[in-house]
Protein backbone atom coordinates (compact mmCIF):
# COMPACT_ATOMS: atom_id res chain seq x y z
CA UNK A 1 0.00 0.00 0.00
CA UNK A 2 2.95 2.48 1.00
CA UNK A 3 4.19 1.38 -2.72
CA UNK A 4 1.27 2.69 -4.21
CA UNK A 5 0.98 5.79 -2.16
CA UNK A 6 4.39 6.59 -3.21
CA UNK A 7 4.31 6.12 -6.62
CA UNK A 8 0.87 8.45 -6.91
CA UNK A 9 2.94 10.99 -4.81
CA UNK A 10 5.92 11.10 -7.57
CA UNK A 11 3.10 11.18 -10.12
CA UNK A 12 1.95 13.89 -9.11
CA UNK A 13 4.95 16.07 -8.13
CA UNK A 14 5.64 15.71 -12.31
CA UNK A 15 2.28 16.52 -12.90
CA UNK A 16 2.44 19.58 -10.67
CA UNK A 17 5.57 20.41 -11.95
CA UNK A 18 4.83 20.18 -15.71
CA UNK A 19 1.58 22.03 -14.99
CA UNK A 20 3.37 25.13 -13.17
CA UNK A 21 5.73 25.25 -16.45
CA UNK A 22 2.74 25.49 -18.27
CA UNK A 23 1.35 28.32 -16.74
CA UNK A 24 1.39 31.85 -18.40
CA UNK A 25 3.89 34.14 -16.48
CA UNK A 26 1.81 37.00 -15.14
CA UNK A 27 4.62 39.18 -15.34
CA UNK A 28 7.07 40.01 -12.00
CA UNK A 29 8.54 37.94 -10.43
CA UNK A 30 7.39 36.98 -7.06
CA UNK A 31 4.53 40.11 -7.87
CA UNK A 32 7.14 42.48 -8.27
CA UNK A 33 6.75 45.41 -10.88
CA UNK A 34 3.58 44.98 -13.35
CA UNK A 35 1.06 47.09 -13.92
CA UNK A 36 -0.54 49.62 -11.04
CA UNK A 37 -3.99 49.16 -11.23
CA UNK A 38 -4.38 45.55 -12.49
CA UNK A 39 -2.46 44.11 -8.92
CA UNK A 40 -5.72 44.90 -6.82
CA UNK A 41 -8.23 42.47 -9.11
CA UNK A 42 -7.39 38.41 -9.61
CA UNK A 43 -7.63 36.91 -12.62
CA UNK A 44 -10.53 34.49 -12.94
CA UNK A 45 -8.76 30.68 -12.58
CA UNK A 46 -8.06 29.40 -15.71
CA UNK A 47 -8.44 25.37 -16.28
CA UNK A 48 -4.71 24.93 -15.88
CA UNK A 49 -5.36 27.05 -12.16
CA UNK A 50 -7.70 25.06 -11.43
CA UNK A 51 -5.54 21.92 -12.19
CA UNK A 52 -2.78 23.11 -10.50
CA UNK A 53 -5.08 23.28 -7.22
CA UNK A 54 -6.34 20.16 -7.63
CA UNK A 55 -2.68 18.32 -7.92
CA UNK A 56 -1.56 20.50 -4.92
CA UNK A 57 -3.83 19.61 -2.62
CA UNK A 58 -3.61 15.73 -3.60
CA UNK A 59 0.17 16.15 -3.61
CA UNK A 60 -0.45 17.42 -0.05
CA UNK A 61 -2.86 14.93 1.22
CA UNK A 62 -0.20 12.28 -0.15
CA UNK A 63 2.50 13.86 1.67
CA UNK A 64 0.51 13.42 5.23
CA UNK A 65 -0.79 10.23 3.89
CA UNK A 66 3.21 8.71 3.50
CA UNK A 67 4.06 10.40 6.79
CA UNK A 68 1.53 8.85 9.28
CA UNK A 69 2.54 5.49 7.50
CA UNK A 70 5.57 5.98 7.86
CA UNK A 71 5.50 6.66 11.81
CA UNK A 72 2.96 4.06 12.30
CA UNK A 73 5.58 1.51 10.55
CA UNK A 74 8.79 3.05 12.40
CA UNK A 75 6.51 3.04 16.50
CA UNK A 76 8.38 0.80 18.61
CA UNK A 77 11.45 0.65 17.17
CA UNK A 78 14.39 2.38 17.58
CA UNK A 79 17.81 3.19 15.04
CA UNK A 80 20.09 1.14 16.81
CA UNK A 81 17.56 -2.04 16.75
CA UNK A 82 17.72 -1.93 13.03
CA UNK A 83 22.09 -1.62 12.69
CA UNK A 84 21.91 -5.13 14.44
CA UNK A 85 25.24 -4.34 16.06
CA UNK A 86 25.65 -5.05 19.69
CA UNK A 87 27.07 -2.77 22.74
CA UNK A 88 31.14 -2.83 23.16
CA UNK A 89 32.17 -4.80 26.07
CA UNK A 90 33.02 -1.69 28.48
CA UNK A 91 29.93 0.15 27.61
CA UNK A 92 28.62 -1.15 31.39
CA UNK A 93 31.04 0.89 33.17
CA UNK A 94 31.94 4.21 31.18
CA UNK A 95 35.29 5.70 32.04
CA UNK A 96 35.55 9.24 34.05
CA UNK A 97 36.01 11.98 31.35
CA UNK A 98 35.42 9.99 28.37
CA UNK A 99 31.81 9.75 28.51
CA UNK A 100 31.41 6.30 28.27
CA UNK A 101 34.48 5.87 25.42
CA UNK A 102 36.59 3.22 25.60
CA UNK A 103 40.09 4.74 25.36
CA UNK A 104 41.54 2.18 22.58
CA UNK A 105 38.98 3.62 20.54
CA UNK A 106 40.41 7.12 19.78
CA UNK A 107 43.99 5.88 19.10
CA UNK A 108 45.07 4.77 15.63
CA UNK A 109 45.22 1.01 15.07
CA UNK A 110 48.07 -0.40 15.29
CA UNK A 111 51.02 -0.62 12.04
CA UNK A 112 51.19 -4.30 12.25
CA UNK A 113 50.29 -7.41 14.31
CA UNK A 114 53.83 -8.20 15.89
CA UNK A 115 54.39 -5.05 17.44
CA UNK A 116 51.36 -2.53 18.48
CA UNK A 117 53.15 -0.13 19.78
CA UNK A 118 54.81 0.45 16.41
CA UNK A 119 53.87 3.91 15.12
CA UNK A 120 51.56 4.49 11.79
CA UNK A 121 53.73 5.71 8.44
CA UNK A 122 51.61 6.69 5.50
CA UNK A 123 52.46 4.52 2.89
CA UNK A 124 53.38 6.58 -0.64
CA UNK A 125 51.55 3.52 -2.87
Amino acid sequence: MENVILIVHLLLALGLIGVVLLQRSEGGGLGIGGGGGSMSQRAPLTALGKLTWILAVAFIVTSITLTIISARNASGTSILDRLGTSAPAGADAPTPGLDGLDPSLLLPPPASDTDPDAPLVPRAD
